[in-house]
């Protein structure tokens, strides 16, 4: 097994500590990210999220407001098991740089059914959401 530049693995096992920032309200409730947060973007097709692993939450601030937030303002992180991305039969894979970066990939793109491949990726959303632990920054 190789290693990254950040000196983590080059495989993310299915109990490592994964985040996805949360840059806007609208993605959390008062108590969990809401499912739309995961969804992937449709330019690379892809959910960026950061790998966590035993680092302290003001590791974990700082690499948000680093990394993601730029002009936006960081309001916590979903914290979840690579092994719920798995369980969503979605794949999660480094993704370096920057360090510790990683990405949720293999969501259903259907080009002949939108409605049909939104509804497919919130589904699997859904399963990673329901095991995510919301934390405020």
């Amino acid at each position: 097994m190789g290693v990254l530049p950040s000196g983590l693995a080059e495989v993310i096992s299915d109990d490592e500590d994964l985040a996805r920032f949360l840059t806007s309200s609208s993605q959390f409730n008062a108590h969990m990210a809401k499912p739309a947060s995961f969804l992937p973007n449709p330019q690379d097709r892809e959910t960026s999220i950061f790998r966590h692993g035993n680092n302290p939450l003001d590791r974990l601030r700082a690499i948000g407001v680093e990394h993601v937030a730029g002009q936006r303002n960081l309001h916590g992180a979903a914290i979840f098991k690579a092994r719920h991305v798995r369980a969503a039969q979605l794949d999660v894979t480094a993704a370096e740089p920057p360090p510790r970066h990683a990405a949720i990939r293999n969501w259903p793109w259907l080009e002949n059914d939108p409605e049909l491949q939104r509804a497919k990726q919130k589904e699997m959303a859904a399963v990673i959401s329901s095991k995510a632990e919301l934390v405020r920054l």
